[in-house]
């Protein structure tokens, strides 16, 4: 009888799990403005994703299809979400203008940050929130504190 891993080869501890209008469509959105990597879908009777991988960078991301008929609302549905996904980058300002140009829309313009990130945030067109950053310098957190407090 074979072993199987608990946490199998490419998983992490804590993987985002998206509810896009769209599902398809985002998945090659996501591939021109993160550059993912489609791993699996699989498709329900009618069409619509119940379930699909996705990998960016070294992290997987699920997505489902919208199903309102089983709770499965997009951030479109629910008029906003107040989770934003953080993208970790070698380059930032690459990564943005890629996602920009592939339709996502600016949330915060990119900038140097006070906590030692180049960072800013899109909206993707499924209503999903990413920050992207790239961390450019080492800052102690009484050195955050002090520069929060001097105004960034």
């Amino acid at each position: 009888m074979s072993k199987v891993k608990a946490i199998p080869d490419g998983m992490h501890s804590l993987t985002p799990h998206l509810v896009c209008r769209g599902a398809a469509v985002a998945i090659d959105f996501y591939a021109r403005a993160f550059g993912a990597i489609d791993l699996f879908r699989l498709p329900g009777p009618d069409g619509r994703l119940i379930h699909a991988c996705v990998r960016i960078g070294d992290s997987q991301l699920f997505l489902v299809d919208e199903m309102p008929e089983h709770g499965a609302l997009s951030p479109q549905a629910l008029k906003g979400t107040p989770v934003t996904l953080h993208l970790q980058v070698e380059d930032a300002d690459a990564v943005f203008a890629r996602a920009v140009q592939a339709g996502a829309t600016v949330g915060m313009p990119l900038a140097d940050m006070f906590w030692g990130d180049r960072y800013g945030q899109v909206v993707d067109p499924f209503g999903h929130h990413w920050s992207i950053a790239t961390h450019v310098r080492d800052v102690r957190p009484d050195e955050m504190v002090a520069a929060m407090k001097a105004g960034g």
